[in-house]
């Protein structure tokens, strides 16, 4: 039990840590909440405003913080038991809560791929999430960004739910499912934000 609720200390304090935020305030002075459309921390808002290679530095970071603490403890805990799935969705709920931004957080989008990203070669719905973004931006193209996640992350979890119990990994199912979840919730909460603040400009 111990091991379990370190790394999921672990996971919560690193997804916590918004590189997206800090890097480009630190490295040009840029505000990417003060300067993006949707207030989001975020790699994409990175690209978009700082250029590709600071954009690239925290789309790496914000991946491997996801990556990282899911993939040690594959190695040494026990990934089939129930305690497993809350170690999955630390790092992501770290994010979208930082205890570093008093609760405020990002929309979780690249801190997910890392996390499902450490599940391979066991299971590779990592790429199942990277085919739906691919399929939703370019064939069918749902607009806008945050409805386009919001219906990429649903159907991933109830894709990725199914596959795992059916390849007898509830545990990661689970996971799966909790990280899906708080990424819908963190997309709906920013265009409430952005109808709101519409409203009263």
């Amino acid at each position: 039990m111990k091991q379990y609720v370190f790394y999921m200390a672990l996971g919560f304090m690193l997804g916590g840590l918004m590189f997206s935020q800090w890097l480009p305030k630190l490295l040009t002075g840029t505000d990417i909440r003060a300067l993006s459309d949707d207030g989001n921390p975020g790699a994409f808002n990175v690209f978009r405003h700082c250029g590709a290679a600071l954009g690239l530095l925290c789309l790496s970071l914000d991946l491997l913080k996801g990556f990282i603490p899911v993939y040690i403890a594959l190695g040494r805990l026990d990934a089939g038991s129930a305690l497993f799935a809350p170690v999955m969705a630390a790092p992501v709920l770290g994010h979208a809560l930082s205890p570093f931004e008093l609760g405020g957080g990002g929309k979780c989008i690249s801190t997910s791929f890392g996390v499902v990203f450490a599940l391979m070669p066991r299971s590779r719905v990592g790429l199942i999430l990277a085919a739906l973004y691919v399929f939703f931006s370019t064939v069918v193209k749902i607009e806008p960004h945050s409805r386009r996640s919001m219906l990429v992350f649903g159907l991933f979890g109830c894709i990725s739910a199914a596959l795992l119990t059916a390849r007898g990994w509830p545990s990661a199912a689970l996971g799966c499912t909790i990280i899906s979840a708080a990424a819908v919730i963190r997309h709906m909460r920013s265009r409430e934000k952005q109808s709101a603040g519409r409203r009263t400009a």
